[in-house]
């Protein structure tokens, strides 16, 4: 392209000065990059790209930083951690138990009744300088009054004395099935709720809580999308969730959609929520909407991850691996059949091999019935899948999502089924070797963090969030090929590969500028990135330090006791300084010293139980 048809493309900005990797095989890293239309228009050296400077044009000297292209999450669950962001007090990368509890000590006194405190997913004991869970004892004084629920993993919940009131749950409450409620030596309710084997009594015990109204929604979403855009996120692939039924759900962000307020770039998958009538709901469905359905701002993807509840085979480490339902083939079969004769791509929830196996055949069967010919579909997560299915998923010409579950609970991983097994669980270099479609994300909001670094870190250190090294070298991605998983790799997930993921001519203008150089920085500084200018589009969605005045206007935070509004997101350990308070645009929590955390770490004690009296919880039907 000549220097001339470039400028007549309008060019809106200029990012130079930089170290920029493309991701483009042809020019993996550039100085500078020019914007026009919501596009990269051109890339190159720093003299080639300011040459097309207009009058029009704004220029942003990126001072040297690295530059990447926007992050792209290709399992999360965006929607409905939207609806409920500013409800939840975020124990995401919090140093110490005594910092959570006291954390959960101050919320509680903010919280207005009838209000709970929710601590939901993101965390595991192994972040904590302790080393444990927090005991019932310890959350029922730090919260006395307000009802405080806390979610962790897929395993347990913990409710103190006000919340067990709230959900009505008494010695004469029965254990639902597949779910316990702990009970003391008298038959009551401890506050503890155990998924065994499935989460649903924890999932349905967190919809008991008071919801946000519209408005506030509106709110917590546009918040939690700045929370993405602050870690480098600009798209994401929703992929539904329990009790997040379409389409009431979906309208609050529709509705920002609509005004131009989605900062996150959003490709929603339709989770079923009846069991036994899967088939009712996606044969609705497909007379509703169709995949592609919208803009490259929100736009709907597909089915799953859920297609029927009988193949659900919940991650729980603490528990045996659970047998899934005799009749699971037929049911399964029905679904994939239509969502097949619609050409919906569809992606399923798959934690074993054993149910993968089981999975691969049900496809198969369909493939030779309604041929899936390039339909894209995939499996999330995929831990244990051995060689052989991976090559039955190339032969479909299917793909694998992974996120970095194991970072939370590879530990729990290890006891079970050794380390042996957790070294290539999930085989990520394997499935890239086979020339298998991969796209790398989080899973969360309830199970691990959204933070995209961490699970960066994952997959080039080979340890979990609490240091266990997990997988050996040659079972690790290198930076370059981990980020191109999170990037390129990810859009392929939503068809989206040859629009998004790369610095490019011709691809939409997503990228975010980084605190630190994320090619050369210590292993574990990784966690700690974060961006200081992310661009949506060809504009700044947010933006910090040197580069604030590019930043949006400043956006309250409602409810005005919103845990948000003092602790923001993700604890940023980085960032923190001594009576630092936290405000809309930071996520600093006010903390104890370093000092302090380091002698948490000397007086550090190892929880022998795990579950004895003192668990968490998770909810299994969330994903």
């Amino acid at each position: 392209m000549s220097d001339d048809s470039r400028k007549a493309e309008a060019i809106d900005l200029i990012l130079h000065n930089g170290r920029i990797a493309t991701l483009d095989a042809r020019e993996p890293f550039a100085q500078a990059v020019a914007i026009g239309g919501g596009r990269f228009v051109a890339v190159g050296d720093d003299a080639e790209i300011l040459k097309l400077r207009t009058p029009a044009a704004k220029v942003v000297d990126l001072q040297g930083r690295t530059a990447i292209p926007g992050l792209n999450d290709s399992h999360l669950h965006l929607i409905r951690g939207g609806l409920n962001f500013n409800l939840e007090l975020r124990w995401d990368g919090v140093p110490s138990l005594a910092d959570a509890l006291r954390m959960l000590k101050e919320q509680a006194r903010r919280t207005p009744p009838p209000q709970w405190v929710r601590v939901v997913g993101g965390w595991t004991e192994f972040q904590f300088a302790e080393r444990r869970l927090p005991t019932l004892d310890e959350i029922n004084a730090a919260a006395p009054e307000t009802p405080a629920f806390i979610l962790h993993l897929y395993d347990r919940a913990l409710l103190n004395a006000a919340a067990l009131r709230a959900c009505g749950y008494t010695k004469d409450s029965p254990d639902p099935p597949g779910g316990e409620i702990q009970r003391d030596k008298a038959g009551e309710p401890t506050g503890m709720l155990i998924a065994r084997p499935n989460a649903m009594i924890l999932y349905s015990t967190l919809a008991k809580g008071p919801k946000l109204p519209p408005e506030y929604q509106e709110n917590s979403t546009r918040h939690f999308m700045r929370e993405m855009n602050r870690l480098g996120i600009t798209s994401a692939i929703d992929a539904g969730g329990g009790y997040q039924n379409y389409p009431e759900d979906y309208q609050v962000v529709d509705a920002l959609h609509k005004r131009g307020e989605l900062t996150v770039r959003i490709a929603y998958n339709l989770f079923t929520q009846r069991p036994k009538q899967e088939f009712d709901d996606f044969s609705k469905w497909v007379t509703m909407t169709k995949p592609g359905a919208g803009d490259d701002r929100f736009r709907m993807n597909g089915a799953g991850e859920m297609l029927v509840f009988s193949a659900a085979d919940f991650e729980d480490f603490l528990e045996p691996r659970p047998d899934l339902a005799a009749g699971m083939e037929a049911e399964l079969h029905k679904v994939v059949r239509l969502l097949a004769e619609h050409r919906w791509p569809f992606r399923i929830h798959a934690t074993y091999n054993e149910s993968i196996t089981r999975f691969l055949d049900v496809f198969e069967a369909v493939d030779r019935e309604v041929p899936f010919d390039g339909l894209r579909w995939f499996f999330d997560h995929a831990e244990t899948i051995d060689e052989r299915n991976l090559e039955r998923v190339k032969a479909l010409d299917g793909g694998i999502a992974i996120q970095h579950r194991m970072a939370y609970q590879g530990e729990y991983f290890v006891d079970r089924y050794g380390a042996e097994a957790a070294a290539h669980s999930p085989p990520f270099r394997k499935m890239l070797t086979m020339g298998i479609p991969v796209g790398a994300g989080t899973d969360a909001t309830r199970v691990a963090s959204y933070n995209p670094w961490v699970a960066l870190y994952w997959m080039t250190a080979g340890k979990t969030v609490g240091g266990a090294t997990l997988y050996p070298e040659s079972a690790r991605l290198d930076r370059m090929e981990a980020l191109r998983r999170y990037t390129h790799g990810s859009a392929w997930f939503s068809g989206e590969d040859d629009a998004k993921g790369l610095i490019a001519p011709g691809y939409l203008a997503d990228l975010a500028v980084l605190s630190d150089d994320y090619f050369s920085v210590p292993e574990e500084r990784i966690k700690g990135i974060e961006s200081v200018l992310t661009i949506l589009g060809g504009r700044p969605v947010y933006a910090k330090g040197p580069f604030r005045d590019l930043d949006p206007p400043p956006l309250p935070v409602t409810p005005d006791w919103s845990p948000v509004k003092l602790y923001g997101g993700y604890h940023n350990v980085a960032a923190k300084s001594a009576g630092a308070q936290a405000s809309s645009h930071s996520c600093c929590v006010p903390s104890p010293s370093r000092l302090h955390a380091l002698l948490h770490r000397l007086g550090a004690t190892v929880d022998a139980g795990r579950r004895g009296g003192m668990g968490l919880g998770c909810d299994c039907f969330a994903f």
